[in-house]
């Protein structure tokens, strides 16, 4: 399968989204998705367009950052809506932010995805013996400096961790930014526990115990929450990549999941940048639906 989007730069712009229109407007949820635009300013959508890779050959990946470390909005790659912005979930009516779980602020880490990767929501774990979460797969990064939604980085992988949420798969890769000053200390996830002792522990903690304050029970992990080395993690990146082609190839039913792309030259879901304008500019779209013929 042909990505184009290989020579794609990987600094982006964002741009606000018009704000909600009917009955969105109504219920006053006005906080407006970014779209994600490459440095020539064409739309394109950070799910499927963005590359995995940074560099195949060292095994560096593409991060999309979603939610800056000390932040509480719970943002997210929009999965459903054409271009898959990055907006704020909404439950119930109201924009969701997490609880701060003691003793930390917000978010620990960078949070973010690796595009092209999806967890299929049909494909049982054969690891955990549960299916995936129907999102790109989530990455913890943990490098020092606070990166800004939206923004796209560097990583190397160091390992994963296997969360259990509500009875769905949702792997969390441990990441570090290979522009770190200490990106060079950090190979795989005994590093990591060299190099912040403790941190990985709040990890499992953190993501044990985020959804408490909202009135659910504690997450479960598999392994029993013991973390995984890189090689794994290699693993289960390269296996939500091969779902991921399979979904952009419609190969498989991606339910309402917008597959719609700019670069996938091969794939039925492929459009022009007229259509992706035409896409901004309309006011609802039903989830899984495009505006272009």
């Amino acid at each position: 399968m042909l990505c184009h989007a290989a020579g794609l730069p990987v600094i982006l712009l964002r741009r606000p989204r018009p704000a909600p229109r009917g009955p969105a407007r109504a219920q006053g949820l006005t906080h407006s998705p970014c779209l994600v635009e490459d440095a020539a300013g064409r739309y394109i959508s950070p799910f499927h367009d963005i590359p995995i890779y940074a560099d195949a050959g060292k095994n560096v990946f593409n991060m999309v950052v979603e939610v800056p470390r000390w932040t509480n909005a719970k943002m997210e790659i929009a999965t459903k809506d054409p271009l898959n912005p990055i907006k704020q979930d909404v439950k119930k009516g109201k924009l969701r932010y997490v609880a701060n779980v003691f003793p930390h602020k917000g978010y620990i880490w960078n949070y973010g995805a690796i595009p092209q990767t999806w967890e299929d929501p049909g494909h049982k774990d054969e690891n955990t013996g549960c299916c995936g979460d129907n999102d790109p797969i989530d990455v913890c990064e943990i490098g020092s400096k606070v990166c800004s939604r939206g923004e796209v980085i560097k990583v190397k992988v160091l390992g994963t961790l296997a969360l259990i949420d509500e009875g769905e798969t949702d792997w969390k890769i441990i990441a570090i930014n290979i522009e770190d000053p200490e990106a060079d200390n950090y190979n795989d996830i005994n590093d990591v526990r060299r190099m912040k002792p403790g941190y990985l522990e709040a990890t499992v903690d953190w993501f044990r115990r985020y959804k408490v304050p909202d009135g659910k029970p504690e997450n479960q992990f598999a392994f029993n929450g013991e973390f995984k080395d890189k090689d794994f993690a290699m693993k289960v990146i390269k296996c939500t990549h091969e779902h991921w082609r399979a979904l952009i190839a419609k190969k498989t039913d991606g339910g309402e999941i917008s597959c719609t792309n700019l670069t996938v030259s091969d794939s039925p879901f492929c459009c022009s940048q007229e259509c992706a304008k035409a896409t901004v500019d309309a006011p609802n779209v039903p989830p899984g639906a495009s505006p272009c013929p």
